[in-house]
């Protein structure tokens, strides 16, 4: 090829060259398109996180027939005033509903503790403390309950629940506790 020809295609690739970059550069390369997704259905309703179950409600308050439940619904101390061991009138409420319990549950066994302040000596308190208990006996056995359910014992002022001086505290003292022995249910 001969030096102008040779001039001539080169000049030639070039310009093609030159047209074809700007072609490019005028007429940026297309965007992909993301293709449309298909309908879809509905999202799922809100569904909340686990929770467990309710738990059954069982009965409210202490087994019937346990220790918890004579304390409760029938109580387990009566009080006494000084140097008396005759039954005021506010025990027999007391007393009635021990009575009325222990008729309900015949299994079960009781001891009644009885109970005085410190003032006097040890021998008086403790032969206090026996009539006391014997008084309450006495009372459950005249309204149903077989003696034979029924021990008696004195702690005369051995067992205070009430530590101090006042005339509260010694009135607290004289008293007598009503404990099931055996045959209450557990709790």
């Amino acid at each position: 090829m001969n030096p102008v020809h040779r001039r001539i295609a080169g000049s030639a690739v070039c310009i093609m060259a030159a047209v074809s970059i700007a072609a490019c550069a005028s007429h940026p390369k297309p965007t992909p398109v993301a293709s449309a997704a298909p309908p879809s259905a509905p999202p799922p309703a809100y569904t909340p996180p686990y929770a467990p179950p309710p738990m059954a409600q069982g009965p409210i308050g202490p087994v019937p027939g346990s220790v918890q439940d004579f304390v409760v619904h029938a109580g387990d101390r009566i009080y006494f005033d000084f140097d008396k061991y005759t039954l005021r009138a506010d025990a027999d409420s007391t007393l009635g509903a021990q009575a009325s319990w222990l008729d309900r549950y015949p299994q079960v066994m009781v001891r009644i503790e009885g109970n005085t302040d410190d003032r006097g000596t040890r021998e008086y308190n403790f032969a206090l403390g026996a009539r006391r208990a014997s008084s309450v006996k006495d009372y459950l056995v005249s309204h149903g309950v077989a003696p034979s359910r029924i021990e008696t014992v004195s702690y005369g002022k051995e067992h205070p629940i009430a530590l101090g001086g006042t005339e509260d505290d010694y009135a607290k003292n004289r008293n007598a506790h009503t404990d099931i022995t055996s045959g209450a249910r557990p709790s």
